[in-house]
C-alpha cells in the first residue's frame, strides 16, 4: 500500500522544560533539577506522529533561522518528511514554550515567534500540497485566517479535513462548516457547544445536535472513558482506552489526531480509524516527550493484535 499523503498546517516550537521541586514565589530564585529541550507545538507533534506511522507528510508552518529552527527541520528530514513548505525566517525567532514543571503541577509561557507568520497568504502559497493530500490536519495555534484558508482549499479539493480545536476557543460557523471531523476533549467541546454532557444518552444527543447545527462529525476525548463518536446510524460508540503505565501524557491528543488522520487518509471505516487512534494515543503516554512518544505503525498494530 502506498503511504497516505497527509498535510499538517500548524505550530512548531521548542519546548524548554525546566524541572524543579516546587514553583518559586514572586521574586524568589529556586534551584532546578534540570532542563530539557524538546521540539513541540501541536502541529509539529501531529506531523511527527503521522510520519512515525508511515504517512507521506508535508508540514506547512514557519520557524526562525536559528538553532531551534534548524533542529526542528532536521528532525523532520530524519523522519522522511518534506520541508519545502517550512518557512525559515531570518527576522523572527522560532517559537518557544517555557515549561516550568514540578511533581505536582506545571506552568507555561509561550512565545509564538515565527508561527505568527503562518498566515492565510502563506497557506495559499502551498495550496498545491493540500490539494494533493488525502487528509488535512489543523489546530488553533496559528492565526485563525490561516486555519480557515487551509480548510477552504481542502474542502474545494475533496480532501478529508480534521480540525483539532485546541487551544479551546469559540469558532465561527464558517470555519466549523469546513471541517469533516473535529476532535475536542470534553472541556473543548463545552467551549464549542456550550454543553457539558454526563451520561451516555446526553452525549449521544449532544453530538447529534452539534453535527446537525454545525456540520462536522465529532470524535471527543472523554478521559478514562475513552473516545466517543456517532456511528453512521446515529448511535453513540465509545472506544475504551487500553490500560497502560503512564509516563507522560503530553502529546497524547496529538498522537490521537495523527493516527485518526492516518486512518481516514488510508480509506478506513470510522470504527477502524478511531480504534487505531485510541490505541496510538495510549501508547504515546508510555514514553517521555510528546514527539519521542509517538508510536510506529507496527507498534500500534502489535498492540491491537494482543
Amino acid at each position: 500500500m502506498n503511504p497516505p499523503k497527509i498535510v499538517v498546517a500548524g505550530k512548531l516550537n521548542m519546548d524548554i522544560v525546566v524541572s524543579m521541586e516546587r514553583m518559586p514565589s514572586a521574586g524568589e530564585t529556586v534551584a532546578a533539577r534540570g532542563v530539557r529541550y524538546l521540539p513541540g507545538g501541536k502541529g509539529a507533534n501531529q506531523s511527527v506522529g503521522s510520519a512515525r506511522l508511515g504517512a507521506d507528510v508535508v508540514h506547512i508552518g514557519a520557524v526562525g533561522d536559528d538553532l531551534f529552527g534548524r533542529q526542528i527541520a532536521e528532525k523532520f528530514r530524519s523522519l522522511g518528511m518534506r520541508t519545502d513548505a517550512l518557512a525559515v525566517l531570518p527576522d523572527a525567532p522560532t517559537g518557544i514554550a517555557s515549561i516550568y514543571h514540578t511533581p505536582e503541577d506545571n506552568c507555561i509561557a509561550v512565545v509564538p515567534g515565527a508561527n505568527a507568520s503562518c498566515t492565510a497568504a502563506y497557506i495559499e502559497e502551498h495550496a498545491a500540497a493540500i490539494r494533493e493530500a488525502r487528509s488535512l490536519l489543523v489546530q488553533l495555534e496559528i492565526p485563525l485566517p490561516a486555519v480557515q484558508r487551509a480548510l477552504e482549499i481542502a474542502r474545494e479539493a475533496g480532501v478529508i479535513t480534521v480540525l483539532n480545536p485546541a487551544p479551546a476557543q469559540p469558532l465561527p460557523a464558517e470555519i466549523l462548516a469546513l471541517a469533516d471531523w473535529i476532535t475536542p476533549n470534553e472541556s473543548e467541546f463545552a467551549v464549542l457547544s456550550g454543553k457539558a454532557p454526563g451520561s451516555e444518552p446526553e452525549w449521544q444527543a449532544a453530538l447529534q445536535q452539534y453535527r446537525a447545527e454545525h456540520g462536522p462529525a465529532v470524535l471527543v476525548t472523554r478521559g478514562a472513558k475513552g473516545r466517543s463518536y456517532l456511528e453512521p446510524g446515529g448511535a453513540l460508540r465509545t472506544v475504551p482506552a487500553p490500560a497502560v503505565e503512564v509516563v507522560d501524557t503530553t502529546g497524547a491528543g496529538d498522537a490521537l489526531n495523527a493516527a485518526f488522520g492516518f486512518g481516514l487518509a488510508s480509506g478506513w471505516e470510522i470504527d477502524r480509524a478511531a480504534t487505531f487512534a485510541v490505541t496510538a494515543a495510549s501508547l504515546s503516554v508510555t514514553r517521555f516527550g510528546a514527539q519521542d512518544g509517538m508510536p510506529s505503525y507496527d507498534e500500534v498494530a502489535a498492540r491491537l493484535s494482543v
